[in-house]
């Protein structure tokens, strides 16, 4: 069934009527010219301007692009709600192979497109976009974040990205084993990319044992030849079934917790910066099942967004660490209210950034 613009009924039924919907503006973007097709969505502004990064990513067709939007969109509200951001929350992503059709006209195309939305919507990197990229847009949009220093931006986000995780797995392994240290530890990162590679180099500086895997080949062998120390295996599949692994990092695209990977998943942690890790709800039951902890993701890979958020106030790299450093006591303050609350972590963490949602709201 489809709706009448030809969409599948399933999206408007996720938009309008599901309790992952209710977002307030959704923005199909079209540019003949340049080849753009965009897809902005902004799921809240109660806390203020929503804020997001934009991904770029060839989606096997249109209706897929739109349900990632909406979804990453969502995260996006809560991630800065539980970051105390004073932004709402929004995602956009464009369609297409970056390697093929990316162009200065598609991005300044793009740029004129999240300018007619008057500041409702700050945009910034994500998987498929790069702080260049950024640099473009911003010629034709002053609500851009992610630029380059040289044009009064932070830089690379994806360094303090990994720098709340890793700030997660301390959490993580202090709540489970009375000791934030993470030395002797056996990490498992799926994905050595912008954010991975960062990770990875946190890991081995505290002294833990690292196995890593990557689509890649390319990414892997820039870890390997930095890092000699770094094993490595396939894929995915064989990571998670490592011996004596402790914590397994999903860092790249979603869904990575899903029906086939948590019951052969052999970490006791899962902390990782990929967005929107669980497959579907009941995913995180499955994990709590088999005594798995999981930090949300939303609340750990919070460092990048809490670094351009604060570039639209004056960049300070220092300031920015020391808020991304607190990604440790709110990913407790989230396993202490799911153990008062008799409820996974996720389940926690949607209440407290709802909450605050809320609150703003009244």
């Amino acid at each position: 069934m489809t709706d009448v613009t030809g969409a599948p009924a399933d999206v408007l039924q996720t938009l309008f009527r599901s309790e992952q919907g209710g977002h307030e503006q959704v923005v199909l973007c079209q540019d003949r010219a340049s080849g753009l097709k965009a897809v902005i969505a902004i799921h809240s502004t109660a806390l203020g301007p929503a804020l997001g990064g934009t991904r770029f990513y060839p989606y096997p067709n249109e209706a897929e692009a739109v349900a990632d939007a909406l979804n990453l969109a969502r995260g996006m509200s809560y991630k800065n709600a539980m970051a105390g951001l004073d932004h709402g929350g929004g995602k956009a992503v464009i369609i297409g192979d970056p390697e093929q059709i990316k162009t200065e006209e598609l991005l300044l195309a793009y740029g004129r497109m999240v300018a007619s939305l008057g500041g409702r919507y700050v945009t910034a990197c994500d998987v498929g976009t790069y702080v260049a990229d950024m640099d473009v847009v911003a010629r034709e949009c002053r609500w851009t974040t992610g630029r380059s220093p040289e044009n009064g931006g932070a830089g690379d986000s994806s360094v303090l990205t990994a720098f709340g995780v890793y700030q997660g797995m301390r959490a993580s392994a202090q709540h489970l084993w009375g000791d934030p240290t993470l030395r002797g530890r056996k990490v498992g990162v799926a994905g050595v990319g912008k954010v991975g590679h960062h990770l990875v180099r946190h890991l081995l500086d505290e002294g833990a044992e690292v196995v890593i895997t990557d689509v890649r080949p390319e990414a892997v062998r820039r870890v390997v030849d930095a890092h000699p120390s770094v094993g490595q295996v396939a894929d995915t599949d064989a990571l998670i079934r490592v011996a004596g692994l402790d914590i397994y990092a999903p860092c790249a695209l979603g869904g990575a917790l899903n029906d086939d990977s948590v019951p052969v998943l052999t970490a006791k942690v899962v902390c990782g910066a990929a967005n929107n890790q669980l497959a579907h709800p009941g995913v995180e039951k499955d994990l709590a099942d088999r005594g798995i902890l999981y930090a949300p993701d939303y609340v750990v890979n919070a460092g990048g967004v809490i670094q351009v958020a604060d570039e639209l106030h004056g960049f300070d790299f220092d300031r920015c660490r020391a808020k991304a450093a607190k990604i440790f006591d709110t990913t407790l303050a989230i396993f202490a209210r799911a153990k008062e609350d008799g409820i996974p972590p996720a389940a926690a963490a949607d209440r407290i950034a709802e909450q605050r949602m809320s609150d703003a709201r009244r």
